[in-house]
């Protein structure tokens, strides 16, 4: 299945982090035990997203990223099949084998990191294989380096000539996160996001630091640029939009 983001508005893609088999949230790169109002399902979670209008949703695996495990990937075949919109997926994808079993599970799109950096040879393979449109790079960022191995490895590359590298092999959109903003709420880096974006050309999802609408507001200025979606966890899940509050009130049996 191939998805095209919208050309015209900033779309918001909702966040679901998994570790243990169980929804969590991750502040600075570090996942922490979820909102009690909200379910540790992942599966319920994706479900609840989607009543609320979410055209697409981006989930991360941290016992793949950290550990190498394969331990929650039924759990995330689940919550694909649960929902009816796009799934990007990652966290671990370091093998071809792996991110064939991904596209295997429904995954729309697949979102790789330290592989673009220690493995660029299998990284054009899987371009080469299913097409730019269906991979998705993503940088982590700290003090302008970029983090591997699940956030826990700094890199000695930016994200300017990481980027660029990126791009030679066929890279069309990549992840931006500031992890020092994520879950942090204090707005996201809109320097390093204008920054890629010019050096580039490539089409970029913001991640990290949106505290609320004024701040969508803000990265759709940059919309001209290529920063055309944006990854929401924290803001989304403390209710931090108006509209959400409507949401809830309107449906009966659900979270307010």
């Amino acid at each position: 299945m191939t998805y095209s983001y919208p050309q015209t508005t900033l779309l918001v893609i909702p966040s679901i982090d998994i570790k243990d088999g169980k929804l969590v949230r991750v502040v600075q790169g570090i996942p922490k035990i979820a909102d009690v109002n909200y379910p540790d399902d992942p599966v319920e979670m994706a479900k609840i997203w989607r009543a609320e209008n979410a055209k697409c949703l981006h989930v991360i695996d941290f016992d793949g990223a950290w550990y190498g495990s394969n331990k929650n990937i039924k759990i995330i075949e689940d919550l694909i099949k649960a929902v009816v919109i796009p799934v990007q997926f990652g966290g671990g994808l370091r093998t071809f084998e792996k991110i064939q079993t991904a596209f295997e599970i429904g995954a729309c799109r697949v979102v790789l990191g330290s592989i673009a950096i220690s493995n660029p040879d299998l990284l054009q393979k899987v371009i080469d294989h299913y097409g730019p449109e269906r991979i998705l790079v993503s940088m982590d960022v700290v003090n302008t380096k970029v983090l591997i191995e699940g956030r826990k490895v700094q890199s000695a590359l930016s994200p300017v000539s990481l980027a660029l590298d990126l791009k030679l092999l066929g890279v069309t959109r990549i992840i931006v996160t500031d992890v020092e903003r994520n879950g942090m709420m204090l707005g996201p880096n809109y320097e390093l996001l204008k920054l890629v974006a010019e050096k580039t050309s490539l089409k970029i999802t913001a991640s990290g630091g949106v505290s609320g609408y004024e701040d969508l507001l803000k990265l759709q200025e940059l919309r001209n640029l290529g920063v055309d979606s944006v990854i929401i966890g924290r803001a989304l899940y403390e209710n931090k939009f108006l509209c959400q509050k409507l949401w809830r009130v309107a449906e009966v049996g659900t979270i307010i």
